[in-house]
């Protein structure tokens, strides 16, 4: 911050406190970002971005000044990374991470190993294990290499059990079998031995039979002295669905397996239009996880799916869905912002 900036803020906060309006520290809180927020309790608070909308000037300035990390939502998946089999482009993810060093900002690599969003080379060939293997360790190492020492964790393996708890049938799954996933670990903490390495997935909030899944295969996996180090919950909820009471204690449970846990991809969708009530009962969704994430010591941070409804996935996915980020459309914040930084002092 400019320090004429810095004198002025220092200056209204003195007001504020002389006037009786605010207490040495609201009037500090006043001006402080999410990020500022959670540094305090040794956090992260992020968002998702992607390429094209980094041409919007006033979306990059909430997005550089507002968040302390970024993940790249498309610009390091498979497709993205790996084209053409061998050639590798990293234009979309170098564009972010660059970004985000201009900001003083960590970046969070997303993803290596998912069975979504592949390259057509890939899915479309039978592959032998022997091959398959082989392609998955060249993929997983070189872009593990190139961004080593450029972002503090991986999504190693996306998504991999389906909900009721059973391996998910995907290309990797069907050819090498379950223990793709501990080769993925391995073979990432190879190519960067400072990294943490995660598993994400979606509706793993609450405890049930998918967070089972990966309590029992992160148990083994560490037994295993497999290099796991953390568990990523992307936290896509919808108020119709109820809000996972049990999160806080699944929390609890991975961190006495000695893992992080972090709260990956943050949205709360709802059914539209969205009214008073729901954005009400929203905002509270926002400070119940943030709070959660609070009260374990080992729930490093929080990542909201991008931070505008502007730019939400969820529209196009979810039909009659959305409003479900804590700005609106027009990036200003949303009662969910504020429950956030309520939370969050």
């Amino acid at each position: 911050m400019h320090k004429n900036r810095l004198r002025l803020v220092g200056a209204l906060a003195a007001v504020l406190v002389a006037a009786g309006l605010a207490t040495p520290a609201q009037a500090h809180d006043k001006n402080a970002t999410l990020a500022d927020l959670a540094q305090r309790h040794g956090r992260y608070f992020g968002s998702a971005t992607d390429n094209p909308e980094l041409v919007d000037e006033p979306y990059k300035a909430v997005l550089g000044s507002e968040f302390d990390q970024i993940t790249p939502g498309n610009g390091m998946k498979w497709y993205a990374t790996e084209p053409q089999q061998g050639v590798f482009d990293w234009t979309a993810g170098d564009e972010i991470v660059n970004l985000a060093r201009a900001h003083h900002q960590k970046v969070r690599g997303h993803t290596l190993v998912w069975h979504s969003q592949l390259p057509d080379w890939l899915t479309s060939k039978e592959w032998t294990a022997d091959e398959l293997r082989a392609v998955l360790k060249k993929h997983i190492q070189t872009e593990v290499r190139h961004y080593r020492g450029k972002v503090f964790a991986w999504d190693v393996v996306n998504e991999a059990f389906n909900e009721d708890g059973t391996y998910r049938e995907t290309i990797f799954y069907k050819t090498l079998g379950p223990g793709y996933i501990a080769d993925a670990l391995r073979w990432a903490h190879q190519a960067d031995p400072k990294v943490k390495l995660y598993l994400n997935d979606y509706n793993i909030e609450a405890i049930g039979a998918k967070s089972d899944a990966y309590y029992k295969l992160a148990k083994e996996l560490k037994a295993q002295g497999v290099p796991l180090n953390g568990i990523g919950l992307q936290t896509h909820l919808a108020l119709q669905y109820g809000y996972p009471t049990t999160l806080e204690d699944n929390l609890r449970r991975f961190s006495r397996l000695g893992l992080d846990t972090a709260l990956t991809e943050v949205d709360i969708r709802m059914i539209l239009p969205a009214t008073e009530e729901k954005l009400a009962e929203q905002a509270k969704w926002y400070a119940d996880l943030t709070d959660a994430c609070l009260a374990v010591r080992r729930c490093v941070g929080i990542t909201i799916w991008d931070y505008t409804d502007k730019y939400s996935w969820i529209p196009a996915f979810f039909e009659g869905e959305g409003a479900a980020l804590p700005y609106d459309e027009q990036l200003q914040p949303k009662p969910a912002y504020f429950a956030i930084s309520d939370a969050l002092k």
